[in-house]
């Protein structure tokens, strides 16, 4: 009779589990195995990992040996551009802007050993994040991926073209079909991602898996606010001829903030100053006056650049007389709708009271209206001098700051 065989001889002992200090040094050494060429975690990364988000750190461990791991963090995505690098998202690999109280587990890194591939280690550690996002309740898990093959086809395909033939089954990659195959869809294709990444060629595809068993709660009574890209103009007060030149001089700006898909070009105040230096008037007083004979002009300018150039415009602000023959110091906003809306300033300084002496001040609070056509859902709050009023007055001051307010969610 033969004797029974020890099973205990045969197995293995493969698990998935969180990560500890003492694998810091493994893992450091299995990713030089794994991206050769590419820039390593350093050993504070990886401490850095642990004391903020342990939980969201794993390992592949098959007989006391690492084999695979990943890193990541919560984050509230809608807070960040989806143009964003991974130095954006990770803070530069530290996770130091981890929100326990976000809604989208981000993924930074996963790796297995070039030696135990195709032993679906990948895809237990993809479960494992599964499993936490859906033990926390969290919306998604979102990934920017790695597209290695891409660097073969590069001189033949676009990076879309490359990724759309992955996606079709035409081309193998080994980390954008690994991520199709775990149900992740693709979002967008994001050049820069990785600057060191050369056999992506820098690019990489940012990717979700949706939580279907995700239930809203009440962490929040408030929607998160949707980034908006601001053009601040740094503008040089230079001597001029005519208007035409000031016109020239501003769409170089507008032009600059609508190639960066700025949602808004914001000009300095009282910037249309620069037309006194053609004037010929030696009085401020009197060459105030004269400058908001250029209003029309000053308008129709900024309605038109905001229209072609397809950005909304903060136009700084113009001295305007208006019917009761007092100057005002006003800033328009012009919509890339080709709609306008203006705001009296509120109060004025002593040396505009010197110099200026005929601009008047509206003493009640903003003469403005709500800005509902805007395609952003946020608000933008404008800085304002300090006042001298009664605090009920600063009160209803602040409670009435909103030259740009429920802003849509762009389309």
């Amino acid at each position: 009779m033969s004797e029974e065989i020890d099973l205990s001889s045969f197995e293995m002992s493969m698990i998935i589990r969180e990560m500890e200090e003492d694998d810091i040094e493994k893992i450091l050494q299995m990713q030089k195995v794994c991206f050769p060429g590419m820039d390593p975690w350093e050993v504070g990364h990886l401490e850095s990992h642990l004391s903020i988000f342990p939980e969201g750190q794993f390992v592949a461990e098959l007989d006391g040996e690492i084999i695979g791991s990943c890193s990541g963090l919560i984050i509230n995505f809608d807070e960040y551009d989806d143009r964003h690098t991974w130095d954006d998202i990770s803070d530069n690999g530290y996770i130091t802007n981890h929100n326990p109280e976000g809604y989208n587990l981000y993924g930074i890194e996963v790796m297995v050993h070039p030696d135990y591939r195709r032993m679906k280690v990948g895809q237990r550690l993809y479960e494992a994040r599964k499993e936490l996002v859906q033990r926390l309740n969290l919306k998604s898990i979102i990934i920017g991926g790695r597209i290695p093959n891409y660097h073969r086809f590069a001189s033949e395909m676009s990076a879309r073209e490359y990724v759309e033939a992955v996606t079709r089954h035409k081309i193998y990659d080994p980390v954008l079909t690994f991520q199709l195959l775990n149900d992740f869809t693709l979002m967008r294709i994001n050049p820069n991602y990785l600057p060191d990444d050369k056999a992506s060629k820098k690019y990489a595809t940012l990717m979700e898996w949706n939580n279907v068993d995700y239930k809203a709660t009440t962490k929040r009574h408030y929607k998160t606010s949707y980034p908006v890209r601001i053009c601040v103009v740094q503008y040089l007060m230079r001597k001029i001829s005519c208007f035409e030149e000031l016109a020239h001089q501003c769409e170089y700006f507008v032009d600059v903030g609508s190639d960066s898909n700025s949602d808004f070009v914001v000009f300095p105040e009282i910037f249309t100053t620069q037309l006194m230096s053609f004037l010929d008037e030696p009085s401020p007083s009197r060459a105030v006056r004269k400058m908001t004979e250029y209003t029309p002009q000053y308008i129709e300018l900024f309605t038109n650049l905001a229209v072609r150039y397809n950005v909304n415009i903060i136009g700084g602000s113009h001295f305007v007389e208006e019917e009761d023959e007092e100057v005002y110091n006003i800033a328009y906003l012009f919509r890339r709708d080709g709609s306008i809306e203006k705001q009296y300033k509120l109060h004025i300084t002593p040396n505009e009271r010197k110099w200026w002496e005929s601009a008047k001040v509206i003493q009640s609070v903003y003469l403005i209206r709500i800005v509902e056509r805007l395609p952003f859902k946020s608000v933008m709050i404008l800085n304002f001098q300090s006042l001298r009023e009664s605090r009920r007055i600063k009160e209803q001051i602040l409670s009435s700051l909103l030259f740009v307010q429920k802003i849509a969610k762009a389309t």
